[in-house]
């Protein structure tokens, strides 16, 4: 009986293993998918009012906008410059430390992706599809807490994040030595937590369809054969 307890105990731990590599694999998608929705910014700049925040036209916004996000893929090779805008030292240190953090997601994204390939072949051979239920419920977790937090006081959480991520104050921007945080306030980046945490509760409902899917496919076989 013990024997059986502790398999049955190892097995929903092994799911809740599963369920953390599902959750870095959607929150990582996300963070990549969010970064390069750059139409996401672009609708953003009449709502925020940029253009009369920041001093520039619509179009001088997109291309030192575009610039910045081009300098934060991987796939680009060079130093940040940004067409018509000044950057000091520590800003551009600042977008540094941003780019490799970003980049990073890229990394865990591939990882976490080849190891969920694995698992699911490895999980089909052995007509166990169990961890499904435990990744989403998983997944869920940490995208209701930054729901939580963001909706109480996002400032707060923007601020706690910065010095969670960052080991310096390069974040905090003068805007006469660094214009470029004029257009990137605060409330572009609660849009864009709201964006990630959504797509991460996306790949938890499709875990949780897929999930109920088969469950109903294996009733009705069950059913079938009664």
């Amino acid at each position: 009986m013990d024997t059986i307890n502790k398999k049955h105990s190892s097995f929903k731990i092994s799911n809740i293993i599963i369920g953390v590599v599902f959750t870095l694999f959607f929150i990582s998608i996300s963070v990549i998918i969010i970064l390069n929705a750059r139409p996401l910014y672009y609708n953003s700049i009449d709502h925020l009012q940029l253009e009369k925040v920041s001093g520039l036209d619509r179009e001088t916004i997109i291309e030192n906008y575009d610039a910045l996000i081009d300098y934060c893929s991987p796939f680009y090779k060079g130093e940040l410059s940004f067409p018509s805008l000044d950057s000091s030292e520590s800003g551009t240190s600042h977008f540094v430390e941003t780019k490799v953090i970003f980049v990073s997601f890229y990394y865990i994204a591939a990882i976490t992706g080849i190891l969920l390939l694995f698992i699911i072949l490895h999980k089909k051979k052995q007509h166990d599809t169990s961890y499904l239920r435990t990744s989403a419920i998983t997944i869920i977790v940490l995208p209701a807490i930054v729901g939580i937090a963001t909706a109480l006081n996002f400032e707060k959480t923007f601020l706690l994040f910065h010095k969670l991520v960052f080991r310096n104050d390069d974040w905090l921007f003068d805007p006469s030595t660094d214009p470029i945080i004029n257009l990137l306030p605060e409330e572009y980046f609660m849009y864009c937590a709201i964006g990630i945490v959504s797509l991460v509760l996306l790949g938890s409902l499709i875990l949780f369809l897929i999930d109920f899917c088969i469950r109903k496919r294996r009733s009705k076989a069950s059913d079938f054969n009664i």
